[in-house]
């Protein structure tokens, strides 16, 4: 297992709501075992160097505990990933970086102040989509345009007519009359003219087709460029972040772990079953998925073919030949919170 890239951050005792016998024992537990260095030597970052920070966070919804403890950090200049399945909180946790929502207990810091108080200066620095692309849809293009600038100082215009030339709409085009996917590069234009720090997405490709969410992404990554932005974002489709985001937070029934794409995507392996004899493979500390597809049987660990190979005859699966196979975010997405996955097809 490589012990170099990636962090652990969370509880370490049971969590309400987890399965019977999870916490003493975190064999059934997506992040079970996970416990390594911080990529960057260990140690904090400097708070300059942070834009958003959560510390002992718990969010409850009348009886049912979101997360307890949720501790984590997103560096400056970083593009981070926020995935997980659905029901996890990763909007809950968009709403309270955004100070719409305040915890119950914990501190949650954006660009070094307060969420829920943050300043009118602090405010004008964030950029903020939500799902479903939210606008003054009566509007025309040129109208919004007009309207959102006024209450920024710093306001860009270019930056919006550019990414509205680029997709050929008369600027004269009211809201309501576009398709979803065009209201979506019109208020994505408004937040790039707004030049923000920190881009908070959530779930910016909903409804999106494939020609749209691949301008979209485009748009971002001239965006990101330079290094000098924040961008903490969640989607459904997790193939499109896989070229986006340098950073990936997974977050699974209260607990989460922080990672650096290009660490897990090299550590976190895809193997099929070549031979596999006897009885089937169960998921435990070191096989963390198993998936039947199309008559075939992969398995996702974080360990070398040789120790996985012990490990599946001495559960008497063997005699036992692997190959490891490419990996995709989406397979390691899936391979990582999902114990067991079914046949396709």
């Amino acid at each position: 297992m490589d012990n170099t890239s990636h962090t652990w951050i969370g509880r370490t005792g049971g969590c309400p709501g987890e399965p019977a016998g999870v916490g003493a024992d975190d064999n059934l537990w997506p992040f079970r075992g996970i416990e390594l260095p911080s990529p960057e030597g260990g140690g904090r970052a400097a708070l300059a160097e942070i834009a958003t920070e959560v510390s002992g966070l718990c969010h409850r919804y009348g009886s049912k505990t979101v997360y307890e403890d949720l501790t984590f950090s997103v560096d400056k200049g970083a593009v981070c990933g926020l995935l997980g399945k659905n029901g996890q909180g990763k909007s809950t946790l968009v709403n309270t970086l955004m100070g719409f929502l305040k915890p119950v207990r914990g501190v949650c810091r954006v660009l070094g102040e307060d969420s829920h108080d943050l300043s009118p200066l602090n405010r004008g620095r964030i950029g903020l989509l939500r799902e479903g692309h939210l606008a003054y849809d009566f509007l025309t293009i040129e109208q919004s345009e007009r309207f959102y600038g006024a209450f920024y100082p710093e306001w860009q215009a270019y930056r919006f007519y550019d990414l509205v030339d680029r997709m050929g709409m008369p600027r004269s085009s009211r809201l309501n009359r576009l398709s979803c996917g065009q209201r979506s590069q019109v208020v994505l234009g408004l937040i790039m003219a707004q030049n923000p720090d920190l881009l908070i997405l959530d779930d910016f490709s909903l409804g999106l087709d494939a020609g749209y969410r691949r301008l979209f992404l485009e748009v971002l990554h001239d965006f990101t460029k330079n290094g000098d932005k924040t961008v903490f974002v969640t989607s459904h489709i997790v193939q499109d972040l896989e070229n986006l985001v340098d950073q990936i937070i997974f977050i699974d029934r209260g607990r989460i772990w922080k990672t650096r794409l290009a660490a897990f995507l090299d550590s976190f392996k895809r193997y099929e079953c070549i031979d596999l004899g006897g009885r089937q493979p169960v998921c435990d500390a070191v096989v963390r998925g198993v998936e039947w597809r199309n008559g075939s049987t992969f398995l996702y660990s974080f360990s070398g073919i040789d120790e996985l190979i012990v490990l599946l005859e001495a559960q008497g699966c063997g005699p036992v030949r692997l190959q490891r196979r490419p990996m995709t975010l989406e397979d390691g997405f899936v391979g990582l919170l999902t114990v067991i996955m079914i046949e396709e097809g």
